[in-house]
């Protein structure tokens, strides 16, 4: 029930011996103190309704940690090493016109056109919707290609498309070539416009920069030596009677938080943004932050990743089809067989229902799985990994998506758009190290910071004021903290972002 504050204690007579709300102490108004004869029952420590509040350590699973001297990272990735391209076919000329490489990308993303690779006397495989063959390079002009199939006259013939028609999407992959006798090579070969070209490894480079991420918290000398009645404590160890401990400490845990959130969920500044430099004046002046923004995990799987919504578009991890589908994708790329899924409890719970019903163990598909796999001690009704085809999947809770006041609150508003999970792959990468100038073997994830052998910014905390060691004349205690880093995802077409 309500306590309602009386007005002076016992000034109001009772024809009877007992408790009454105008006998209570009211701690909350303000009128009433520690004079009152009535006690209450205190309890000094401070309850934890929300647990852990924390939600870093996801990167420190998966990644490591480096230090850099430099204003940005950049390295780069090994390109496909056999030539494919998807383009336009003209059935009955058979004239294919080299649209992208096989992974989509076009002139200007990293992928040049008129260097598609196909050349004279090439042997290809071609294919479109329904049907499929192969034919041989006669001539090449440019993007251009004619391919003469090897079965019928045309591409428009039976058994291929059946009619004359421009056949957009057509996937060409070159298997070798066939040359006549007593040929002089490949190189120097008129073929259209041009001669034989040698093929060069494409180099595809990526780069990031470090965000420099701040916080801070302030208390004067007074409050500081001020103790409290109330036990505190937090995630960072902090406790006692001392409030500032509190605020202190959770300040730190958020800022914690905060440095991982950024390296998951940072953006690259577009070109039509109008963020400006604070105190600046015109919105539109981008080139003042012509730097800003950091590409972060899921920024860097939505580009250069891989994305699945689904089968059904909701949540379609309750059959096989999604990950089969998943596991299409992975053939495709780098085929790394140990992935890790981080996923919100929803899908958490649906791969669970979707493996048990899979499982003929025990009556009805449940399994026994601690207390020695006794059926009468207790059910483990919830799976932790599993294998499909030659692909291992180990999954795990992410509380980054799940609590309220993160990711999970922005999954609840934004249903259509929310992301459900992503599944990071195990081992490490080898990629060129611009910096080092040389190969290197790295986790597919690891965060860079700046450092040097006089200054390291992976993490700072420093105290100024005059309240314990005495910096300065200020009457206050002042926390700094201070972050410069940024993620390196490499390989992010091994990497699956699930919404």
């Amino acid at each position: 029930m309500a306590i309602t504050a009386g007005g002076t204690l016992n000034n109001t007579p009772a024809s009877q011996k007992q408790t009454l709300a105008s006998n209570y102490i009211d701690f909350t108004s303000g009128t009433n103190d520690w004079s009152q004869q009535y006690l209450p029952d205190l309890m000094e420590q401070e309850a934890e309704v929300f647990g852990n509040r924390t939600i870093s350590g996801f990167l420190s699973q998966v990644g490591a940690e480096e230090a850099m001297s430099a204003d940005q990272v950049v390295w780069s990735e090994q390109g496909r090493l056999h030539v494919s391209c998807i383009g336009s076919l003209v059935s009955n000329t058979n004239i294919f016109t080299v649209v992208s490489d096989s992974d989509g990308n076009v002139s200007g993303d990293g992928y040049v056109i008129a260097n598609h690779g196909m050349r004279l006397y090439d042997v290809c495989l071609v294919a479109n919707a329904g049907w499929s063959g192969t034919g041989q390079v006669v001539l090449v002009n440019g993007a251009a290609v004619t391919i003469q199939p090897y079965a019928e006259e045309t591409w428009a013939d039976a058994p291929f498309h059946g009619s004359s028609a421009t056949l957009a999407n057509t996937t060409v992959v070159v298997i070798g070539s066939d040359h006549d006798k007593g040929s002089t090579g490949l190189g120097g070969i008129t073929q259209g416009t041009g001669t034989n070209k040698a093929i060069k490894p494409t180099h595809v480079s990526h780069s990031n920069k470090p965000m420099i991420m701040k916080d801070y918290y302030e208390i004067s000398g007074s409050d500081a030596s001020q103790v409290g009645w109330v036990e505190v404590s937090g995630e960072e160890g902090q406790s006692g009677y001392l409030w500032y401990l509190k605020a202190a400490g959770d300040t730190r845990a958020r800022f914690n938080d905060y440095v991982e959130m950024m390296c998951i969920e940072a953006e690259k500044l577009n070109a039509e943004s109008h963020i400006v430099d604070a105190g600046g004046t015109n919105d539109t002046a981008y080139s003042a932050r012509a730097t800003a923004g950091s590409e972060g995990l899921f920024s860097a799987i939505e580009a250069r990743g891989n994305l699945t919504s689904g089968v059904t578009g909701v949540n379609a991890a309750t059959d096989l089809a999604e990950f089969d589908a998943i596991l299409a994708e992975f053939d495709k790329q780098g085929a790394i067989e140990e992935n890790m899924m981080f996923v919100n409890r929803a899908t958490s719970l649906a791969m669970d229902d979707m493996l048990a019903s899979m499982n003929s163990y025990g009556a009805g598909g449940t399994s026994y799985g601690v207390f020695d796999n006794s059926e009468d001690m207790a059910l483990n009704l919830g799976f932790s990994g599993f294998r499909r085809g030659s692909y291992d999947f180990y999954k795990s809770d992410w509380k980054y998506l799940n609590d309220s006041a993160t990711r999970g609150g922005i999954n609840t508003a934004a249903t259509s758009d929310a992301i459900r999970g992503v599944i990071v792959p195990a081992g490490v990468s080898s990629v060129y190290d611009q910096n080092l100038g040389k190969n290197l073997k790295r986790p597919f994830l690891h965060v860079r910071y700046r450092a040097s052998q006089t200054e390291s910014r992976k993490m700072k905390t420093w105290t100024t004021g005059s309240v314990g060691a005495v910096t300065s004349d200020l009457d206050a205690m002042q926390m700094h903290f201070l972050s410069e880093r940024c993620l390196v995802t490499q390989g992010a077409n091994n990497f699956m972002l699930m919404k």
